[in-house]
């Protein structure tokens, strides 16, 4: 019998920070974040989540902030948008 099974990444999830201001360029509203998940599957049927990561990045200077380095103002706007 042949069992197909490993990790792979699932559908990116979106999020803009409209209430934001990039703390590189000082830019407000230009914040988009980006939730990347990854998944064990068997079959190529996810049957759990492994991790998941989250990027801000914004669409003025293009500077990326990974999830350790939102500010306070990041973080409380993130959370809003998640719940």
């Amino acid at each position: 019998m042949i069992l197909f099974f490993g990790t792979r990444p699932g559908k990116p999830e979106t999020k803009h920070l409209f209430n934001c201001t990039c703390p590189y360029c000082q830019q407000h509203g230009t914040l988009t974040a980006v939730t990347q998940k990854n998944y064990f599957h068997i079959f190529w049927i996810k049957l759990f989540k492994i991790s998941s990561s989250t990027v801000a990045e914004c669409n003025h200077c293009k500077r990326a902030f990974y999830e350790n380095e939102f500010t306070e103002e990041m973080n409380s706007e993130f959370s809003k948008t998640v719940n």
